[in-house]
């Protein structure tokens, strides 16, 4: 696909202003993001349960709603929705369920997604479309995303008389993206997810030898998704195939999540097996899209015309734009599906508007990430 600069300036904008308006003022837009989600909770039973009627501001809705988790909270309350009891959770029909891949404690999350939700996903775009803005780089749409996901559908799952698709975030988002931006992914979802969603090597060996086969004549300008896929990829080409990804194409841009330290950590053997591409980490969960990289400053930006975001630090609850640079916390986001919900991932904030993500809530994460920051001799810089 080509693009003009005059059109494609007149795209890019449409699509980034709103992120852009939102950092710049985010109690303003955290404001309205609080406001419509309660509206929409309302909608719902457990809303109504939790007098999402009568709720005007912040205060409010922290009393009225507690902090949840998956296990301790919804999981119930999702079981319930499987069994046919829609609107004690959602407002709106369900269209699909993502799981997830299994990396936290216990087993995979169901997470519904019903239209208000999938649209907000078409956020994992922007760290892309944000790189081709400030760059000018439209060049970079005339070429391919090398799909390297999981599935987006693994099974179907009964929901009341009903049966819906269920699959992983990842191939869900890159699907998503792929009808509503100008981003284009080789091979397609579809094509990945006639493989199955088995997990094992060899089911993994099949996916890499379709995304070799479909794109190696093909310009890939972009490698987006999951930062251990992408360096698993690296290593089975190598194996396989005797040669690196940087030896058959350009990548321009690597727009990776999933884990922290990508810009670190990760960084030199992204480079070495990719080539010099520009990266950019983005920030999500089977719950939702939260963030992206803005520029080359390497930390994420939330989101904040999406959701809305609170963070526990130590015993204090703030909104996450109130945190102070070096304090972290345990991230709680309201969804359009999720109210308050405890996500189990620790923050770290940097200078405004930047975080990162430096692992789960465990103990030991913070020395970890003390340990990677000194040996990749980050020592904390943006």
């Amino acid at each position: 696909m080509n693009f003009d600069p005059e059109s494609g300036a007149q795209l890019l904008k449409a699509f980034l202003e709103p992120w852009h308006q939102a950092i710049a003022d985010p109690a303003a837009a955290q404001d309205r993001v609080l406001h419509n989600l309660v509206g929409d909770y309302a909608k719902t039973k457990y809303g109504q349960q939790h007098g999402a009627g009568n709720i005007e501001t912040l205060e409010d809705y922290q009393r009225a709603f507690p902090v949840t988790t998956y296990d301790g909270d919804f999981k119930e309350i999702v079981e319930q929705v499987m069994a046919g009891d829609i609107q004690l959770l959602l407002w709106e029909e369900p269209i699909g369920w993502a799981i997830t891949r299994g990396t936290t404690k216990g087993e995979s999350k169901f997470i519904p997604m019903t239209p208000t939700d999938m649209g907000l996903r078409t956020s994992a775009g922007r760290a892309m479309m944000n790189y081709v803005a400030t760059s000018q780089r439209f060049d970079l749409f005339a070429g391919v995303n090398l799909n390297l996901n999981f599935p987006s559908v693994v099974g179907k799952v009964s929901v009341g008389e009903d049966e819906v698709e269920y699959g992983y975030s990842s191939g869900i988002y890159t699907k998503f993206v792929a009808k509503t931006t100008p981003i284009k992914s080789s091979p397609t979802q579809e094509e990945i997810d006639e493989l199955g969603g088995g997990k094992k090597e060899s089911d993994w060996n099949r996916r890499f030898e379709l995304a070799y086969n479909k794109c190696k004549e093909q310009n890939v300008t972009l490698v987006g998704g999951v930062c251990p896929t992408a360096l698993r990829f690296g290593r089975y080409m190598q194996r396989t195939h005797k040669v690196y990804p940087k030896d058959l194409w350009k990548t321009q841009i690597m727009t990776l999540g999933s884990v922290p330290g990508i810009n670190t950590k990760h960084q030199p053997a992204l480079n070495a097996m990719y080539g010099q591409a520009v990266i950019r980490e983005i920030y999500g969960a089977t719950e939702g899209m939260f963030g992206q990289q803005l520029d080359e400053k390497r930390a994420w930006v939330p989101n904040y015309d999406l959701f809305f975001f609170e963070v526990l630090v130590g015993n204090k609850m703030k909104v996450l734009y109130e945190m102070r640079p070096g304090e972290r916390g345990s991230l709680v986001v309201s969804t359009p599906i999720l109210p308050r919900y405890r996500i189990g991932d620790l923050i770290l904030a940097k200078e405004a508007p930047y975080f990162r993500c430096i692992g789960r809530e465990e103990w030991w994460v913070p020395l970890r990430y003390g340990w990677d920051e000194f040996m990749s001799f980050n020592l904390g810089r943006l």
